[in-house]
Parts: C-alpha cells; structure tokens; sequence
C-alpha cells in the first residue's frame, strides 16, 4: 500500500513510522513518502495528487498549507471534512478522490478514550487556526456548552466562531485580556497554539488557573509531557495528550486507506500499544 505525506517542513514527521509499523502490525506492506514542498516545489497540488493516483498510490495525508486545497480538489468528502472545510487525509479510489478530516475524528476518538462520556462543558481554546479548527468542532460534535476562541488575532477567531455558529455551536470570540476571568468559569481549558512546543517552550496561561475538577487537552504533542500537561497533572485536572491525537488521527487515516471496514478492529486493537510508544519516544521532544 503506497502512502504519502504533502505538506512543507515534514522532514521530521512521524506519520511515516507510524504508518509503516501499524502495517507491520497487521501484516499489510506500506511505503510512506513525504512530499515537502520547500525541498521539491510540485507544480500545484492537484497536479501533484493526479501523478501519485496515477503511480497507484492509495492516498496521501496532507498538512500546512494545504488542507483547504485537498478538500478543494475531492469528489466526495466525510463529515468532519465538510464541517472543517479541509481535509487532512486524501483516499483515492475507483470513484475519485474522498476527503477526511481525521484530525477531527481522531480528536473525537481521544477525548472519549480518556474522559468517557464525560460532557465538555463550556470550553476555552486557545488558538484558532490549523490543528485549532478541527479541535473546534470535535468539541462542538460532543455538545460543548460554549467555546471560546481567544487569538492573539482578533479576526481569525472571530471567523472561526461564525463558522462554528453555522453549524449550530455556540461559539464567541473573546479578549486575550480576558483570559484570568474566563478560565475559572470553564471546564475544559484547550491549547491549539505553539506554546509548549520545544521550539516555542512556556506554558499557554499560568499554572494557578487549572483547577482539580477541569479537564484540560494540549495539541502539541513534542515533547509528550509539556509544561502545560505538567502543571495540569499538578493540579489534579484530567489530561488529553496531544500524543493521543496523533495516533487516534493515523489510525483513523490508515483505516481508511487500508479500506478494510470489517477489519477495522484489528487496527483499533493496536492503538493502546502505539499511545504508549510514542508517548515514551516523544516524552524528550524527539520526532513530529
């Protein structure tokens, strides 16, 4: 099964390794290639998803800048693409190209798999674009209260809580200056930015604001255990790992590059095992 990655600065991803070794898993032979565009420029994306189709590649994953495009060029798109408006994930087939959002579906996934059916509440996000979209509307999917967006640029929350709210979520913008007050009447608490990053290290809002009885996610997931977690697990709340994300999202994406619905739990069954070894591996800050 010929995969793929199209995106800028991926030299260091993991979704080659994650990939090829839930292959391995199940007995199913996967090459990965990473497209950079800063390395090799294609001529356009569409151009470049019509060669590898016709390389007989079964898909490829697509990431910064160009998930709108991906879903652009599709025949057909998932739920998760449609409300997201990108795609993250590209399967071709006989009927040309579907798009998925398995960010937002892997999202989904890890929430449930570490708070159950446990409600969101009213939520605080920070960061509204990339990662942040998806984020947004898997909150949204699973009943959250209200979300509010706070983004060092105004507009982009602002658009992001009008697309929410055309999808019927309840959504607002609201002020970076806000965020001491904010915090402590909400019980979810979501960084979507950099922060935390080992390129961009600190802590997205101070460690006094999380309390015992919130829940808190974290969307960088290099290095696992960020200062942001740290505080969290300090002050007793429950924790969504960013590692979670990025395995629920592979899985999801190799599932369906794989094609093989009836078989689909043979994958699922691999995704305590692959949570805790890329948790370990990317607990110093190595992969991405």
């Amino acid at each position: 099964m010929q995969l793929g990655l199209i995106g800028q600065a991926i030299q260091h991803s993991s979704a080659p390794d994650l990939h090829r070794r839930l292959g391995r898993l199940i007995g199913v032979s996967v090459s990965y290639t990473l497209f950079d565009a800063l390395i090799a420029p294609p001529p356009s994306v569409p151009a470049q998803v019509d060669a590898l189709r016709s390389q007989g590649f079964r898909g490829v994953n697509v990431t910064y800048p160009y998930k709108e495009q991906a879903l652009a060029l599709a025949d057909s798109a998932g739920e998760g693409a449609r409300l997201v408006g990108a795609a993250n994930t590209l399967i071709f087939g006989a009927d040309g190209v579907h798009a998925e959002n398995t960010d937002f579906t892997g999202f989904l996934a890890g929430y449930r798999a570490t708070l159950g059916e446990r409600a969101p509440g009213r939520v605080l996000m920070l960061g509204s674009g990339g990662v942040g979209k998806a984020v947004a509307f898997g909150l949204g999917q699973l009943g959250a209260e209200e979300i509010l967006l706070l983004d060092l640029d105004r507009a982009k929350a602002e658009s992001l809580a009008d697309q929410l709210a055309a999808a019927g979520f309840a959504a607002r913008a609201v002020a970076p200056e806000a965020l001491t007050a904010l915090a402590g009447e909400c019980d979810g608490l979501v960084n979507c930015t950099p922060i935390g990053h080992e390129k961009s290290p600190g802590c997205p809002l101070p460690g006094s604001l999380i309390r015992a009885d919130q829940w808190i996610f974290d969307a960088v997931y290099v290095p696992a255990r960020t200062e942001f977690i740290a505080l969290a697990e300090a002050a007793g709340a429950a924790v969504i790992s960013g590692v979670s994300l990025f395995v629920f999202q592979g899985v999801d994406a190799f599932k369906l590059f794989w094609g093989q619905p009836a078989r689909a739990a043979e994958v699922d069954a691999q995704t305590p095992a692959l949570y805790r070894h890329y948790h370990q591996q990317l607990l110093g800050g190595a992969g991405g």
